[in-house]
């Protein structure tokens, strides 16, 4: 079945359509896409991920169709981030 992953950079975002078996899980199909060898930031223990913008665990069992999303850290709190331009408006 055809799944895609996805990982955004701050400038940039990488998409890899993927053929996986029947039964396979988000790790499986992050395994196969090459990008946990290709950006070794993305750290299997502490990383979140999710499916069409739900948070899913990386034991979740994929249907066709699924995007696999890769999430990174926020480097600002968003409600932080929030006040800091209402105060610069």
């Amino acid at each position: 079945m055809k799944v895609s992953v996805a990982y955004a950079l701050p400038h940039r975002q990488i998409v890899r359509e993927l053929e996986v078996a029947e039964g396979s899980t988000v790790a499986d199909a992050l395994r196969g896409s090459g990008l946990l060898q290709d950006f070794p930031a993305i750290d299997p223990v502490v990383t979140k991920v999710g499916i069409y913008g739900k948070t899913a665990s990386w034991d979740e069992v994929l249907q066709p169709g699924d995007r696999v999303e890769i999430y990174r850290p926020l480097n600002i709190d968003a409600k932080n981030a929030r006040r800091e331009r209402g105060r610069k408006s």
